[in-house]
């Protein structure tokens, strides 16, 4: 425990699992001095939480007799960024719950009812790749009970009002998306938060497509949908070592029959495109577009004049 708030809480905790526990064992098990443990109990205190001091040779503190702590009331902004930051730390699924899986369950046992199902709702609707800006509450609450409950929205964008079924939400490289299928266009589309004002769920109910990957979607718009250039290379090495080096947003990895693997990828910009191809660790070709191995001739001859230019005179 590295935080003073963090030991205040587990204080609290061992004063919830016991009755009277002297000073001394509360300094071991917190790992600090007495006069610590005294800044602790007076910080519980300012919160109205009752702590009894009990002197004597088998004094100590505990919570008031008969206190029962009310339920943890959150407004709607401090739960969501309590939830986004516990639901979105962890990435990897695993087999048994850790300490975010934990810490969930305890908050969702303190807050209110109606809260505690709409925030259980944003979490079961929300994937990450990375931690978040936290978006307005209401909109996202909204959004994600309309996934959970799979109602269609009708979303107030910055290029005008949508009628959405909302597949999920994501946050990716600190932003958040909705993905779903856009009724106007008759497609799959995201749309990030922080270009929505306003959402509210209509009588239609919808079945996502089976099988579908909100965060594959998004992952794959940004790496080529979002791009002016649609760029293929086939790289000298196999498929594992590829995906070991590269991001996933870096582009698409296909084993290639003959060998080698081919990186479908997006560029705005090809001379910066043709940079990073000269920074990669193998071999390349480059199949597409012409104006890419252009670029790439352009960035060789700048190169070599910059090693002419490096060299000592005679």
């Amino acid at each position: 425990m590295s935080r003073p708030a963090t030991r205040v809480l587990a204080l609290l905790e061992i004063l919830q699992d016991r009755g009277l526990v002297p000073a001394d064992e509360l300094a071991r098990r917190l790992d600090v001095d007495a006069r610590a443990v005294r800044r602790y109990i007076t910080a519980l205190r300012d919160m109205d939480i009752p702590v009894e001091s009990v002197r004597g040779r088998y004094g100590g503190y505990r919570l008031a007799l008969g206190v029962r702590l009310p339920p943890l009331m959150l407004a709607d902004d401090e739960a969501v960024a309590v939830a986004v930051a516990l639901a979105t730390g962890k990435h990897e699924p695993v087999a048994e719950p850790g300490p975010t899986d934990r810490a969930l369950v305890k908050l969702n046992r303190v807050l209110p009812t109606a809260l505690r199902q709409r925030v259980t709702a944003l979490i079961a609707a929300t994937s990450a790749t990375t931690g978040p800006l936290t978006p307005e509450p209401h909109l996202a609450l909204t959004l994600a009970a309309a996934v959970h409950s799979r109602h269609t929205v009708r979303i107030e964008h910055t290029r005008g009002a949508r009628e959405v079924n909302p597949y999920g939400l994501v946050v990716h490289a600190r932003r958040w998306y909705l993905v779903g299928h856009d009724h106007l266009r008759d497609a799959i589309r995201m749309y990030r938060l922080d270009k929505i004002s306003g959402a509210a769920e209509l009588p239609g109910r919808f079945t996502p497509p089976e099988g579908f990957d909100p965060v594959t979607h998004v992952l794959h718009a940004l790496t080529l949908g979002a791009w002016t250039h649609r760029t293929e290379v086939w790289l000298d090495t196999d498929l594992q070592t590829a995906r070991d080096h590269l991001p996933v947003t870096f582009g698409d990895l296909h084993p290639c029959s003959d060998g080698g693997v081919l990186l479908i990828s997006g560029a705005e910009d090809l001379p910066a495109m043709a940079c990073i191809l000269t920074g990669l660790p193998w071999p390349f070709t480059v199949k597409n577009p012409p104006a890419l191995v252009t670029a790439l001739a352009e960035h060789v001859t700048a190169l070599t004049q910059a090693v002419a230019r490096s060299q000592p005179a005679p």
